[in-house]
């Protein structure tokens, strides 16, 4: 959100509006937009995660874990970010390779280049990590990133990404969550089964409609608001009052 503007929350459906518009009538390219939200997490994350007067020697470790969409592009982002700032930081893909889509490809290759430690973690069905491996990866971070599942989730998280939530939950690691705490409703803000528990949300644009719902504080933690650079042409038909 504009540090001049105040929108109100933002429905499912508005932020795939506010997306759409930017990208087909205002020509913004996504990953323009990506980039924008990536580095305004990974600029908090930095402030919540290495205070003031903590040498580069000691960063804190993080991990970015990812899914196959967009949220996973933006955890993307943040990697680099982070690793250009000094932080020991990898990333956890929950999906094969060749899943990936759109942004979130673009960002595994940008990743590549840049030499940047990641790691596919279901290249094959037989091959899923178990509760253990889940838990010993885990066990190797400092914070946590939550980039698996964004606003678009509609139902109950199943399968790998379930497990995975369940595992950041019980690591008892600080987690900062990507525009919303993965398997959480935007609209509701109740858990679609279960959801991440997260200290922080770097939330896109504005922050979600279910946000303001009865216990979604519970797992948004502190919510920040990120400006991704939709120009105002978009926004003003959300702001809220002044």
């Amino acid at each position: 959100m504009s540090r001049f503007l105040s929108l109100r929350p933002l429905t499912r459906r508005e932020v795939r509006e506010i997306d759409a518009t930017a990208a087909r009538e205002l020509k913004l390219p996504t990953l323009l937009l990506m980039e924008n939200a990536g580095r305004g997490a990974a600029e908090w994350l930095a402030e919540l995660a290495a205070p003031e007067g903590r040498g580069a020697g000691s960063l804190p470790r993080v991990l970015i874990a990812c899914g196959p969409g967009n949220n996973g592009g933006d955890g993307g982002v943040v990697a680099r970010h982070l690793d250009a700032w000094g932080f020991p930081v990898r990333i956890a893909w929950f999906a094969p390779r060749d899943r990936l889509a759109g942004d979130a490809a673009v960002q595994a290759e940008i990743l590549e280049a840049s030499e940047i430690r990641q790691e596919f973690r279901a290249e094959r069905a037989e091959d899923e990590p178990s509760a253990a491996d889940l838990d010993a990866l885990l066990a190797d971070a400092d914070w946590l990133v939550d980039g698996l599942l964004g606003t678009g989730l509609t139902r109950p998280v199943e399968g790998l990404l379930r497990r995975v939530v369940e595992a950041m939950n019980r690591s008892g690691k600080p987690v900062l969550a990507l525009d919303l705490p993965s398997g959480l409703d935007a609209d509701t803000g109740r858990p679609l089964g279960l959801a991440v528990k997260a200290r922080a949300t770097a939330t896109f644009v504005a922050p979600k409609a279910g946000f303001a719902a009865e216990g979604a504080s519970g797992y948004t933690g502190d919510v920040r608001v990120v400006d991704i650079g939709v120009p105002r042409r978009v926004l003003g038909a959300f702001l809220g009052p002044s």
